[in-house]
């Protein structure tokens, strides 16, 4: 699943996204490793506190991060956090959590990208394009093989906002200038 939704009302839309299985069974077996090194070994209590620490900051570091995007209408502003506690243990709880902010209505549009996943074939995020030029993704890791749901998000922000309704009024404003100016011309009689 890329992201769920926590909360949606017509003017606010809050989004999240946990880690996943494949994500937490790699944290769960790296940090098994090190318990079972400590626990097999004939090391002193040390080696075995060394073993174990260092698989779990391993486990940690391999840990993917908790995201959040909440689209506020009423304060007119997209906040898009992360959280990693890998940061969070290295900084002694100073770090690990990141922000940003941006105008609602600077969003010009949002679709999905393609990005190549090393080893693992092709996944997919939601970007949000602003009007300055400037692009930030949704969230910091794409999701693998699944299209459709990522595409399902694209779509859920993307009427929240009512893209496509200015989107089809451009459309329409455009078609109308263009017949305009084809009137203003003179028509030539042969």
């Amino acid at each position: 699943m890329y992201m769920l939704v926590d909360n949606r009302t017509s003017s606010h839309l809050h989004l999240k996204r946990s880690p996943g299985i494949r994500s937490w069974s790699l944290f769960v077996g790296i940090a098994s490793i090190g318990l079972a090194a400590a626990y097999y070994s004939a090391d002193s209590l040390a080696w075995k506190l060394f073993y174990m620490a260092g698989c779990f900051f391993v486990a940690a570091q391999n840990l993917e991060q908790w995201e959040e995007a909440v689209f506020d209408k009423s304060k007119g502003t997209v906040c898009l956090k992360t959280f990693n506690l890998y940061k969070k243990i290295l900084t002694f709880s100073k770090g690990g959590n990141e922000q940003v902010v941006a105008l609602l209505n600077e969003i010009r549009d949002v679709n999905v990208e393609e990005e190549t996943v090393r080893y693992f074939g092709k996944g997919y995020l939601v970007v949000l394009r602003f009007v300055t030029g400037f692009s930030h993704p949704l969230t910091q890791s794409a999701v693998l093989g699944c299209r459709s749901d990522v595409e399902a998000v694209a779509k859920l922000i993307t009427s929240f906002l009512e893209l496509d309704r200015v989107e089809s009024q451009q459309d329409l404003s455009q078609s109308s200038e263009t017949e305009a100016s084809d009137a203003d011309e003179p028509q030539d009689k042969y």
